[in-house]
């Protein structure tokens, strides 16, 4: 059985994997739905100011030392692609699978900010004017979005990460590219580069950006399908 640690990205916590989480269990696997470091309802301005890349990479570190989990499946959403890469650049071993769920993949000395497109740095500076540190969730139409966001760190967004090469060596990586959002993606050039590399597996589903949402039962389908419960795999 896997077990499988699920990183939101940015503004969101692990409740953004709510109808994903309990089909993953109900097939016998282990589930961990992250809240990082600054996302969570109780912390203070200061918690919120500090966090960054290496902050929420540490969540992960300490996640899998606390329940000493030695064979981790990694997924990360949008933003937490960023914190995954990390995590396991550092993991030692423990992350035996990747999945960038419609989200970054860095390379060293990358960030989100320098991946990202135009309008989603204007987004991250219009939305961090209030404070300074921490970019507020933009509006969703119809319904502005869900309120359980919260602002996100921007120092998180615009620390470059730091690789040593280890991530490249986690047996199983792959990325799934949401193209129901082919207006606003960023990740189309990122497809497409991905597609061409042999050590990735690239998925499309025909959903938005957050596909765990509007799809639960194919996101949860996708990450069954090379668990290790599936003999198929």
């Amino acid at each position: 059985m896997a077990t499988f640690v699920l990183v939101p990205g940015a503004w969101h916590g692990g409740w953004t994997f709510e109808a994903v989480t309990p089909l993953l269990e109900r097939a016998g696997h282990t589930v961990h739905a992250l809240t990082l470091t600054g996302l969570r309802p109780d912390d203070d301005d200061a918690t919120v100011a500090s966090a960054n890349l290496d902050t929420h990479a540490d969540d992960v570190l300490s996640l899998l030392g606390r329940t000493r989990i030695t064979d981790a499946t990694l997924v990360g959403h949008s933003y937490g692609g960023m914190v995954i890469s990390a995590a396991a650049d550092r993991a030692g071993g423990r992350v035996s699978r990747l999945v960038h769920l419609d989200a970054y993949v860095p390379r060293d000395g990358e960030s989100c900010w320098s991946l990202t497109t135009d309008g989603y740095r204007r987004s991250f500076v219009e939305g961090a004017a209030d404070t300074g540190y921490a970019v507020r969730p933009p509006f969703r139409a119809p319904h502005g979005g869900d309120p359980r966001r919260r602002p996100h760190p921007l120092a998180s967004v615009v620390q470059s990460i730091r690789l040593t090469g280890a991530v490249d060596r986690v047996p199983r990586r792959e990325f799934v590219y949401c193209s129901g959002w082919a207006d606003g993606t960023p990740f189309t050039a990122l497809r497409t580069r991905l597609q061409a590399d042999p050590e990735w597996h690239v998925h499309d589903v025909p959903t938005g950006h957050n596909a765990m949402r509007e799809a639960p039962r194919a996101v949860a389908e996708l990450l069954l399908r090379a668990a290790p419960s599936d003999t198929s795999a």
